[in-house]
């Protein structure tokens, strides 16, 4: 196959503009896996996660791109949760560690001013209670409320972080290092560091009636 001087140009051209998929997943010393999705079947639910509802199966599916398996969400007017149990030492792997990719925000969001769905949420989920759920830090991708915003939701049992904003790297994979115990003492004002229960994600589209759709691969904890 012969390449004209133009198309070569413009696949040149392509390579530096489209960033490529990250890597799977490759844990150094100082951090260790919860899920590369690697051992998941394309195209389904990942077993060993739990939807918060049925109805949530089908808004998560695992999905492959140039060897990176990833959690694809794709919510229609829905705001489920998809959740893995996980415990750790939180003081040994203070460091939660994802990449995350958004692909369509949900119209006319604004998780500060009561229409709260956000394209990408994670959360680190710690044991409450049995009949009002765990407390989380959740760290979200929001179209329009600023980084750095802190908000909460579920009576104060979820604190919110706004970690990303805007749509400026739609399309794109995103790597994130949070260290989410000093999140937890510092938004719950408490001394004594808990231990995790697990990760959880959330792709949300239920208060505005409309669709989100964002990918998310490689989570691990680390040192620091």
């Amino acid at each position: 196959m012969k390449w004209s001087w133009l198309s070569l140009t413009f696949a040149l051209v392509m390579a530096l503009v489209v960033p490529p998929p990250p890597l799977p997943a490759q844990a150094p010393d100082d951090c260790k896996i919860v899920e590369d999705f690697a051992k998941a079947q394309v195209g389904e639910f990942p077993a060993d996660w739990k939807a918060r509802k049925d109805a949530g199966k089908a808004v998560y599916s695992v999905q492959e791109d140039g060897g990176l398996r990833f959690l694809r969400a794709h919510s229609k007017g829905l705001g489920i949760q998809a959740a893995k149990q996980y415990d750790w030492d939180l003081n040994a792997y203070p460091v939660l560690a994802w990449s995350w990719r958004p692909q369509e925000f949900p119209r006319g969001a604004d998780e500060k001013d009561g229409k709260n769905d956000s394209a990408l949420a994670v959360y680190m989920l710690v044991p409450y209670s049995r009949i009002v759920g765990p407390k989380a830090v959740k760290y979200i991708w929001s179209e329009k409320v600023p980084v750095g915003a802190h908000l909460t939701s579920n009576n104060g049992l979820t604190q919110v972080r706004v970690l990303r904003s805007g749509p400026d790297r739609k399309g794109q994979w995103v790597e994130e290092r949070v260290n989410v115990r000093d999140d937890y003492l510092k938004y719950f004002e408490e001394k004594e560091v808990p231990k995790p229960a697990g990760i959880a994600v959330l792709t949300d589209s239920d208060d505005t009636k409309s669709s989100a759709l964002g990918d998310y691969a490689n989570f691990r904890i680390c040192r620091g």
